[in-house]
This record gives C-alpha cells, structure tokens and sequence, in this order.
C-alpha cells in the first residue's frame, strides 16, 4: 500500500503558546506544517528542531504586503494548503475599557480580526482554485459572551465569529471555514489578563493532542460552525 500524503497546514502564530504546541504535535501527524510568528529566533527555532519539509518564518499578520510576499513563496513552494489555521492573537492587559492605551487597542483588533481577513486574502483562492480545504479561525470563549477588563479582546473574538459565519456563506461547496474556541489553557496571553488562575489549567503541549486531532478531523461538513474542543 502507498503511503498516504501528508497534509499541510498553514499557521500563524507559531512563536509560544498554542500555535507553537500545535505545531510541534502536528509535525507527528504526517503533517507538513508552514508558519509563522513575529520572533525570528522563534521561527528559526522550530525550523531547526523539525526540520524540512516544514517552513517557518518571520513576520506579522498585521502586515499585509509581509502576508501577500510569504503566501506567495509558500504557495509556490508547498502548493495550496489543506487548512489554514488563523492562531495568532494578542490579549490586552486587564483594564477597563476606557483605561486601554490606544496603541493596544488597535495592536488587539489588527492581529486578531485583520491578520485573519490578510491570510484569508492570500492562500484561500488557491485553496478554491483547488476545490477543497478548511480555515480554522481561532475564536475564544469570550468571543461567544463577555467578560470585564477584556473588551478588545471580546470584540476581536465577536468580530472573528461573524467574519467566518460570513466567510464560510461565500466559499464554494468543498471548501469550510470554522471558528474554533481552543479552552482555557494555560498560556503567556492568559496570564496577561488572568495570571491567578492561568495555572490551574492544562499546558499548551497538553493541550495539543486533543486539538491536533480535533483540527484534523474537520471538513466540508462542517461549513459554518462554530466550535469548541471537547
């Protein structure tokens, strides 16, 4: 029997937490794993420690003429992926609304809602072209309800749940895209607005392999949903 082709999937977000975690356990899945992150020497960390044929590189989602240039090598080196996985995300720090620095604010909605609409403009018409594939928006329990002192945050994950509602309404049949609520786990970010009680819950790389399971199972069928890891 042949052996099965590896699937690839695009991340961002793959510098700490999740997206890293997620990486490094799908590189185990007979994946081939293309991301990226804002550290370089996170990058070329995982780079070097997975190895080819995986592909990291460094840049920010919130810039679309970095997003337009890395989408375009990869589509021409790796083809167009079988899922793209919008992770990267920024928390804001604890803070009323009205206390948030305007700079953080824009810092929380560019990454989380543009960096997502600028990887969707640059890989999906490939994956159309193709005629199947999945995007998996990362979503958060708080962006389903809401919660004090995480306002930017509340709305650039309402705002990622009605773009990929809307988004999967305009894919062609073959073709999903999902929001995905990964759980509360224990990261860098939600320290950041929750550092008492980050602890008490299960590590990224813990994490991982129910959510590298979980993504891989996705599909057409699931055009539209919004979802959240058992």
């Amino acid at each position: 029997m042949g052996t099965a082709l590896k699937r690839l999937l695009v991340v961002s977000g793959t510098s700490r937490g999740l997206g890293r975690a997620l990486a490094l356990e799908l590189s185990h899945s007979n994946c081939v794993v293309v991301g990226c992150g804002r550290s370089a020497e996170a990058m070329q960390s995982l780079a070097r420690e997975l190895g080819a044929p995986h592909d990291f590189e460094a840049l920010d989602v919130r810039d679309d003429a970095a997003v337009a240039r890395w989408a375009t090598r990869v589509l021409a080196e790796h083809g167009a992926p079988d899922f793209l996985v919008n992770n990267a995300g920024l928390m804001n720090d604890s803070l009323e609304l009205w206390k948030v620095p305007a700079p953080q604010f824009d810092a929380v909605i560019d990454t989380n809602v543009k960096g997502v609409a600028n990887l969707v403009r640059h890989f999906v018409p490939a994956m159309i072209a193709r005629g199947r594939g999945v995007i998996v928006n990362m979503s958060s329990g708080w962006g389903r309800s809401a919660d004090a002192k995480v306002a930017p945050y509340c709305a650039s994950k309402y705002a990622v749940e009605g773009l990929s509602q809307s988004l999967a309404q305009e894919l062609p049949e073959g073709l999903a895209c999902v929001a995905l609520s990964p759980g509360v786990v224990d990261t860098d970010m939600l320290r950041q607005c929750w550092a008492d009680e980050a602890g008490s819950y299960p590590k990224p790389q813990a994490w991982a392999g129910n959510a590298a399971a979980f993504l891989l199972q996705l599909g057409a069928k699931d055009n539209g949903q919004s979802l959240a890891l058992p």
